[in-house]
């Protein structure tokens, strides 16, 4: 809990951090991968998992406000008296972090591979080189660089803007669909499901509420805006960089989908500035990420949620441990997961986490109920449509998730019986 509104981050920093921390990895890596799925409805896809993370920003930013909450859904839990599903809960939002963190960390050396034509292993190499390099940019006690994260975040969205616009002045609807499959309006659901996680981001500003300035008067507009804004640009970038290249060749190419169309469309001069864009974006999606996993694996452990090994601080109050397991993680998941995997798996995580969330504010707030309710409702329906998905394409990976599952829920208790907790 915090009770300070002392201090730095203000409305227009936080805007910006919101905004970066979803754009900053997931469109660079779930275009290809929903269009695949949804085809010529790719773009309502994306509209779809907004609409939910429009409600759920809202939710999140109403809790948040109402309980001075620095540890997000972890603290809603607290406050309702459901410490166990609060710990659980946590559990399972870091594995989602760590499973983001490693497709940011995927589409980092993808990106970069592309431009210098190297191959799997090149990738790879990229990836764990990154996740090293900002492993130990945390524990020097960097890991939150506001104001260099805006300036890239501003850049991005330019750049992505800009990609879409040049797209969307070509309308050709055609291109939607072209050299694929037509699919019906209906699997518009399961893309939005496919590609969740790329709205997971807004989350990571709630774990920053004590070093807001005063924001009670400002953070749910500032949120639900920046989630918003966001949407926009999804739908606008899906259409406008589709136009440009085609859908198979978002498909072929769906591991640099945004590379691949920026350079068709502005040759390449695009190419070059989208991976300058691509390698800071998800660079700062990795550091904002891993910085905001570690501070939450810190404050559950201090609640005695976690092994107290977690809570451990450096000279620079940093929770080293948390940010060296986090990222090491991360690393080995980047190495071992295949890319739909690792963002289908971090999306059912999410979808959960949304769905709590929901739920929450529509017991706490009688007035506008009926929002949260919405939310928690479209979550769950975008939940069971990815869980009939991994059932019938990632049998495997939806096991190992309910396997995990059931690990969280029912043997953390035991293990941290066991294990020093404070």
């Amino acid at each position: 809990m915090s009770k300070s509104n002392e201090g730095t981050l203000g409305p227009v920093r936080t805007w910006a951090l919101a905004a970066g921390g979803m754009v900053g990895g997931g469109i660079y890596i779930a275009l290809g991968v929903v269009i695949e799925v949804a085809a010529q409805w790719a773009w309502l896809s994306f509209a779809l998992a907004g609409v939910a993370a429009v409600i759920t920003s809202w939710s999140y930013a109403r809790l948040t406000n109402r309980f001075h909450a620095v540890g997000g859904a972890f603290d809603f839990l607290e406050e309702i008296n459901r410490d166990g599903w609060a710990g659980s809960l946590s559990w399972l939002l870091i594995l989602g972090y760590m499973l983001t963190i490693s497709v940011y960390a995927f589409a980092f050396g993808n990106y970069l591979a592309h431009f210098f034509g190297g191959g799997a292993i090149v990738i790879r190499m990229l990836a764990v080189a990154i996740m090293a390099a900002m492993i130990g940019l945390n524990l020097a006690g960097a890991g939150k660089l506001t104001t260099v994260e805006v300036i890239i975040v501003s850049g991005n969205l330019m750049m992505l803007l800009v990609l879409g616009g040049v797209g969307l002045a070509r309308w050709a609807p055609p291109q939607l669909s072209s050299g694929i499959d037509i699919q019906p309006l209906p699997t518009a659901m399961l893309g939005a499901a496919a590609i969740f996680v790329s709205y997971e981001g807004f989350q990571l500003l709630t774990y920053e509420y004590g070093e807001m300035k005063e924001p009670r008067n400002w953070f749910l507009p500032v949120l639900v805006s920046a989630t918003a804004f966001v949407v926009v640009v999804y739908v606008a970038v899906t259409l406008g960089a589709t136009m440009i290249s085609g859908a198979s060749t978002m498909v072929e190419q769906k591991d640099v989908a945004l590379a691949v169309a920026a350079e068709d469309a502005l040759g390449r001069t695009g190419l070059i500035a989208m991976t300058i864009a691509a390698a800071f974006a998800t660079t700062a999606a990795i550091n904002s990420t891993l910085f905001s996993t570690a501070k939450l694996a810190g404050r559950v452990a201090d609640d005695e949620e976690l092994p107290a090994w977690f809570a451990h601080r450096n000279d620079n109050g940093i929770p080293d441990r948390s940010v060296i397991a986090v990222g090491v993680i991360a690393g080995a998941l980047t190495i071992l997961g295949s890319l739909s995997s690792l963002v289908e798996a971090a999306s059912l995580v999410f979808v959960v986490t949304f769905t709590v969330v929901n739920l929450i504010a529509a017991d706490k707030f009688e007035e506008h109920a009926w929002l949260p309710w919405a939310g928690a409702l479209l979550s769950i329906a975008i939940g069971l449509t990815l869980a009939g998905r991994l059932i019938v394409t990632q049998p495997f990976t939806l096991a190992v998730l309910v396997v995990l599952g059931v690990v969280i829920i029912f043997l953390r208790p035991v293990l941290l019986r066991r294990v020093a907790t404070a």
